[in-house]
């Protein structure tokens, strides 16, 4: 028989550095789940992710156990990385602040395909390619 879920939650944690400090401890807290518990499972699962921004869903049951899945950095996150910027352009529009080349696009989308609501590798390139631009990154 399987557990009754009560709820999800979803946070974004850098790799290796969950502690109990907000924003990570008050909203385990609040549902009742053991923050010390999940700081240490996430952490050693992701030693080798050391500070990357990694999506994390967490399943809460009824009996205040939890299970977790640690999803592909955020697509933004991958694009930035790639082309060594700090952050997007705030006017996409009008000012760019990098190019990308469709080979890394291409690498990005294979990164993403399994978080993805496709599984198609051309459908994919486009949603990285609209990350792109929604941050003010021009693809050559």
């Amino acid at each position: 028989m399987s557990k009754q879920i009560k709820g999800y939650l979803k946070l974004q944690i850098k790799g290796a550095l969950a502690n109990p400090s907000p924003p990570i401890g008050p909203a385990l807290g609040s549902k009742g789940l053991n923050i010390m518990e999940f700081c240490k499972k996430f952490n050693a699962i992701t030693k080798d992710k050391k500070g990357d921004v990694l999506p994390v869903v967490i399943t809460i049951y009824k009996d205040n156990s939890f299970d977790f899945i640690i999803k592909t950095p955020p697509t933004s996150v991958l694009i930035m990385n790639m082309i060594k910027i700090k952050k997007g352009s705030k006017e996409a529009n009008r000012n760019k602040v990098g190019t990308i080349s469709l080979e890394q696009v291409k690498k990005i989308a294979e990164i993403k395909i399994v978080d993805l609501n496709t599984l198609k590798i051309d459908s994919a390139i486009k949603m990285v390619v609209g990350t792109a631009k929604s941050i003010g990154i021009t693809v050559k």
